[in-house]
């Protein structure tokens, strides 16, 4: 669609992501007489394709068709949905465990009612308890978490199915290609914004803003905040590896719980390293943010046809910094430049073995190793020439004690792929209904801090409309 100049809505929601996505939904279902407007930098789902899904080598989109457009990175993403508060974010914060677990089960019935896959991931919890109490011998704490994994495949149609209820049902309008410039405030309160689509500017005025831009607008989040004088705080840079091992290692985790949450406390540095997105029988993949940096990222699909040999996962260090430091989503950034600096651009692959003896893995060493890549364009290389000691040790450290409970992970053949980056640092201050200092303006979502996952994001989409359409009546 067009916008046309100074048109006025009830509400604008700036991010197609899952947080915006679940806005709109409890929104029109609360109120359907609600003109709102959703603007993504990204395309509609249905025009939304990634190349490299069939060139297996990225061609640089602009913007990225994994990162952007309607449903966020979760429309090509495994599609997992983790059931429990615990996980996925920092909702607690706002609200008590029960307030959130009861708005979890809503939202899980809205994924449900679009067509998600039934079976819930991590229930038996005689086998939870059992794999709990065997890493709690060698100082891994397992965070046990039912999943409910949608695969990438059927995470689309889900997402999809979303968006033809919004756009055929509702008063609903979707602006693809459109950047937001700036968030339009009039004495203290949100008014509009400014608009770039085509390289028009509009202005386009609203009663209420929600500004839910995911992960790839965490930095123009922070900006925002910073004009508008929104205070923030710096949550944890969590930078890390994608670990690729064979399903054989994994599997006896993975059947029960689809994905084992498992921290660490390395031993030489204290950090906490975490596992993070697990995909079993999956795919490492790549991912393009604002400013052209490329970082590693991974999924699976829910039919078995689909599935690899392999099993993908991220493992993240978290580091809080303290002051005078207050970039961390830069620092993020400027480790991911370094990384692309020296493939040319792409991903950088390793050997533990090599990085264990300190050489670079070359073609010829990679060739030789048993666990096959699923990511053909990455790059060779050495990751030591890219991440800190701090990380690099505390990583293999975790890797050493993860062995204790899936032996054959610290083998020489397992992979390491960097950068993995979580652009989530910068944390805005809300109140309990994710409203900013400034009246009718909410903040949501992983852009905003609050959130890690497509299930807490939706939540936090929720009570925002809830609280919007009480001051509607």
């Amino acid at each position: 669609m067009t916008i046309p100049m100074k048109k006025h809505y009830d509400v604008i929601i700036i991010g197609a992501g899952p947080a915006g996505i679940f806005s709109a939904l409890e929104l029109s279902k609360l109120n359907s007489k609600l003109n709102i407007l959703i603007v993504d930098k990204g395309k509609s789902i249905i025009n939304r394709t990634c190349p490299m899904r069939t060139l297996d080598r990225c061609i640089n989109c602009e913007p990225c068709g994994i990162t952007y457009g309607w449903a966020g990175a979760g429309a090509f993403s495994d599609g997992k949905l983790s059931l429990s508060p615990e996980v996925g974010g920092n909702i607690t914060d706002y609200m008590s465990e029960d307030e959130a677990q009861k708005l979890i089960n809503y939202a899980d019935s809205i994924y449900l009612s679009f067509g998600a896959q039934q079976e819930v991931h991590g229930l038996n919890n005689k086998v939870v308890d059992d794999i709990k109490y065997e890493a709690s011998k060698h100082n891994i704490r397992l965070i046990p978490c039912p999943v409910r994994h949608l695969g990438t495949e059927k995470a689309f149609f889900v997402l999809e199915g979303m968006y033809k209820q919004l756009i055929e049902n509702t008063k609903t309008e979707f602006s693809e290609l459109t950047s937001v410039e700036d968030i339009i405030i009039e004495n203290n309160r949100a008014v509009g914004v400014n608009l770039v689509k085509k390289k028009e500017s509009y202005k386009v005025t609203a009663d209420y803003i929600i500004a839910a831009p995911g992960r790839g607008g965490a930095e123009w989040l922070s900006d925002q905040a910073r004009k508008l004088n929104i205070p923030n705080t710096n949550n944890a840079v969590d930078i890390g590896v994608r670990v690729e091992v064979p399903n054989s290692i994994m599997d006896h985790l993975t059947k029960e719980l689809y994905e084992a949450k498992l921290v660490y406390y390395s031993d030489t540095f204290d950090n906490k390293v975490r596992t993070f997105c697990m995909n079993p029988g999956g795919v490492v993949s790549q991912e393009t943010y604002e400013g052209g940096i490329t970082l590693v990222n991974g999924h699976s699909y829910a039919e078995d046809e689909r599935k690899t040999e392999n099993t993908n996962f991220a493992m993240l260090v978290s580091t809080t910094f303290t002051e005078p430091f207050n970039e961390p989503i830069e620092y993020g950034k400027y480790v991911g430049r370094l990384a692309n600096m020296l493939t040319g651009g792409g991903i950088m692959v390793q050997r533990l073995g090599d990085l264990l003896q300190g050489r670079r893995t070359d073609k010829d060493r990679l060739k030789k190793s048993t666990t096959i890549p699923t990511l053909k364009n990455a790059v060779p290389g050495d990751l030591s020439y890219v991440l800190p000691n701090r990380y690099l040790t505390s990583i293999i450290e975790a890797i050493k004690a993860f062995d204790k409970i899936a032996p054959g992970m610290y083998s020489k053949n397992t992979l390491l792929y960097g950068v993995e980056c979580k652009f989530y640092s910068s944390k805005i201050q809300v109140n309990n209904n994710f409203e900013t200092k400034i009246e009718n303006l909410y903040t949501i979502g992983d852009g905003a801090g609050i959130t890690r996952g497509l299930m807490q994001a939706s939540v936090t989409g929720v009570v925002v409309a809830r609280d919007i359409v009480s001051k509607c009546k």
